[in-house]
């Protein structure tokens, strides 16, 4: 289904769409609120639907076919664990940036510690957030993990459409390294599952959780994130290893996900040689003496 939706159509779709949005704004002199509101529109929601619609109904196919409520249940606490793991990750991370930061751009490092007000527009506020939390993980799950991952792997190899596609997702995100390795989860879950709605579900918590820590002063917890600039090099052992054992836990989540999706592949081809095997046999029985 998605390994047959051709990826470059898709992001020139995107692009046009967004500049000629982008430009009508600016010819109509257009708020920095509104160019945003239209600027995410076009690519979280019409270019995704439009283009998802057309070949959903080209293929004679339902989304239902990748998103699902069967099964979801017993997945729900690993998803939940493993935004606790990134989280852990991407503050260590967000940690290892700061070290290396504060002597040349001290101003960085408080821009990261402060906590970043929600925008005065109640409806822009909710607007933004219902973005961050739900249409886009969904749009963005279906773009990277739907078509980018599919096609890869049905020109290349299943290993290389993981790591492209979240090469690519995790260049696209401020925390690269972080985003990279979600992204290999999640394309891990999707591959695993079938189920879309699961690598959808890791996306959108693991966004939420985030929203609720940037947006609301206090959120933060004092043991998972830097504070101020002169934790950075005092509280650097704790961090340090938090970062180090995160890395190792994302790496075993990683290879657990692998192992099971391999004994899955392995299930699939067992079973397709039985269907062939007994292919045969089905035949000489239809066949009259």
């Amino acid at each position: 289904m998605f390994e047959e939706m051709p990826a470059r159509h898709l992001f020139g779709f995107l692009a046009l769409a967004i500049s000629v949005s982008i430009i009508a704004m600016f010819e109509l002199s257009a708020s920095d609120q509104m160019i945003e509101v239209v600027f995410q529109l076009v690519l979280y929601v019409f270019v995704p639907v439009l283009y998802f619609s057309y070949y959903f109904h080209k293929q004679k196919t339902s989304v239902k076919n990748v998103l699902f409520l069967h099964g979801l249940r017993r997945w729900v606490p690993v998803v939940a664990g493993l935004v606790c793991l990134s989280f852990m990750f991407s503050a260590g991370m967000l940690w290892f940036q700061m070290y290396i930061l504060l002597p040349v751009a001290p101003w960085l490092v408080d821009f990261f510690t402060g906590s970043i007000p929600l925008p005065g527009n109640t409806l822009y506020a909710v607007f933004t957030l219902a973005i961050i939390t739900v249409i886009g993980p969904i749009a963005e799950e279906f773009i990277f993990r739907g078509v980018l991952l599919k096609r890869i792997i049905a020109k290349t190899t299943m290993w290389s459409g993981v790591f492209i596609s979240s090469l690519i997702f995790g260049m696209l995100h401020a925390d690269i390294v972080g985003a990279f390795l979600f992204g290999v989860l999640s394309s891990l879950l999707f591959l695993r599952t079938g189920n879309l709605l699961v690598p959808i579900l890791f996306h959108s918590l693991n966004n939420s959780v985030a929203s609720y820590m940037m947006f609301v002063p206090g959120a933060r917890p004092d043991w998972l994130y830097i504070i101020n600039s002169a934790e950075v090099y005092s509280e650097a052992g704790p961090y340090a290893t938090m970062l180090v054992c995160s890395a190792f836990a994302m790496l075993l989540a990683i290879w657990g996900l692998s192992r099971g999706l391999e004994k899955k592949l392995r299930d699939e081809q067992f079973t397709k040689l039985l269907e062939s095997y007994n292919e045969p046999e089905k035949n000489e029985l239809r066949d009259p003496l």
